[in-house]
């Protein structure tokens, strides 16, 4: 009478996990839904939902998601398959694929970007290497 189904993850998305400030993560997260990281990640991050590096979030690691904003600070290769927003107090060092790229004025953005019209979500081991182009924005 009263059963709950368990929800897929296409139900989860949407609903958002937290990571707060002060809090340290030594690994890999694997998320199905959004994440909100104001704390700091040493390790590989993926999502199938968005990302959000808050002002006082930090990754050093590599990230696979379909949306990502960053306010904080990232060092690594990202490779966003739709959005990546990178607010004015961000820093980004290292890679970036993406489908569409939004930078804010005062953003630190010191990375090779590759802009693709269509980005798959597969581990870095099986991605070909590409011709990069070098984009500096400040």
């Amino acid at each position: 009478m009263f059963e709950k189904s368990p929800k897929s993850y296409t139900d989860l998305l949407g609903k958002t996990n937290r990571i707060v400030e002060g809090t340290i993560i030594r690994g890999n997260i694997l998320s199905h839904a959004d994440f909100r990281l104001d704390g700091d990640l040493v390790g590989n991050f993926k999502s199938d939902g968005k990302i959000v590096i808050g002002p006082a979030g930090s990754v050093k690691g590599d990230i696979i998601c379909k949306n990502a904003d960053i306010e904080g600070k990232f060092d690594g290769k990202i490779q966003v398959a739709e959005i990546l927003n990178v607010k004015s107090k961000a820093s980004i060092h290292g890679e970036v694929v993406c489908s569409k790229l939004s930078v804010e004025p005062g953003a630190e953005f010191s990375a090779s970007c590759v802009m693709k019209s269509a980005i798959k979500n597969l581990p870095a081991h099986e991605q070909q290497p590409e011709p990069r182009s070098e984009a500096q924005a400040q």
